[in-house]
């Protein structure tokens, strides 16, 4: 059907128009084929006996395969309040709570620290369709819980989503304001799976100012000793290795597994964010392009210096094998 769509197109307009006419008909993607898509995979998941969340990825609005990680979490977990709350959307094209919004009609509020990525949002139709609002506000410790208090969602949030690339660390830490059932939170994979660190408080920090682009963010067992302290427990993350998920202990059992440890979940991520000379760095040499440069870890409470050798052997030493 739209092999015959685009045919027309081709035989009646110039190339200038044939393209802006594409543009239009896919813009807005809720009624795009991919949505389809996503909710066959949808029902297929839902009939799954599954060990790891990995199992039930597939890719909608999602950057990796979230979209059936979360889709499946929120059929199997029973949220009385269909909502959900996610930092660092961009234009919200890409994002971890769009397909559920379009597919499950949850309602959301969205933050990113753009005015003309709210602008965008705000602009497509979708923004009409469904109930989500969307607000401009760069995330501070200081300012986070005045935000979420002023946007009408209750304390019963379904999903906490915070990709700030950044100081989410320190941002679920000073959330107290909501109780989500739900929370993903982006971690750095460079930063290995034995230690507890995260980058220093900063509330001006934004990547590739001040130190390299890839220094940003928590490792993973950072995050599962703070979910520890905030009453939840680490049950996966995804294939690509920059998402780690959570669920509230008194919502535990309804997994069909139980919690995982950051040894069993961690995977180095799939993608490079480190360059040099123009060229991208790959396996050791992205781990070893922040070597040295100052962590907190949560642990005991001190800044060091990562020691990125040290992380790609410990990695090694549990066949997480990654390219010299």
């Amino acid at each position: 059907m739209i092999k015959k769509i685009i045919g027309m197109i081709k035989g009646t307009l110039g190339s200038y128009n044939q393209t802006k006419f594409i543009y239009d008909f896919f813009k807005d993607d809720y009624k795009s084929p991919k949505v389809n898509l996503g909710q066959i995979q949808s029902s297929i998941n839902s009939t799954k006996q599954i060990s790891d969340l990995t199992e039930v990825e597939f890719q909608v609005f999602s950057q990796f395969g979230d979209d059936g990680i979360v889709d499946y979490l929120t059929t199997r977990i029973p949220c009385p309040n269909k909502t959900f709350i996610e930092f660092g959307v961009e234009d919200y094209r890409e994002s971890n709570t769009r397909f559920l919004l379009i597919n499950k009609y949850w309602s959301g509020l969205v933050i990113d620290g753009s005015q003309d990525n709210i602008i965008k949002i705000k602009n497509e139709q979708f923004y009409n369709f469904y109930d989500v609002s969307a607000i401009c506000s760069f995330i501070t410790k200081d300012n986070i819980n005045g935000i979420l208090s002023d946007s009408g969602f209750s304390d019963e949030v379904g999903i906490l989503s915070i990709d700030i690339d950044g100081n989410d660390f320190w941002i679920w830490k000073a959330i107290n304001s909501i109780n989500p059932i739900i929370v993903i939170c982006e971690y750095n994979s460079l930063f290995g799976f034995e230690k507890a660190l995260t980058i220093q408080y900063d509330h001006q920090f934004v990547r590739g100012t001040k130190y390299k682009f890839n220094f940003y963010g928590t490792s993973i067992k950072a995050l599962c000793e703070l979910a520890k302290e905030k009453g939840y427990s680490l049950v996966g993350s995804n294939s690509a290795g920059n998402n780690a998920y959570f669920v509230r202990n008194d919502y535990m059992h309804f997994m069909p597994f139980g919690a995982k440890n950051p040894e069993e979940v961690f995977k180095v991520a799939s993608f490079t964010e480190a360059w040099y000379q123009g060229d991208v760095l790959r396996g050791s040499k992205k781990f070893m392009s922040i070597n040295g440069l100052p962590v907190f870890n949560v642990s005991n409470q001190r800044v060091e210096n990562l020691d990125s050798t040290e992380i790609v052997l410990s990695l090694s030493r549990v066949n997480k094998n990654i390219r010299a």
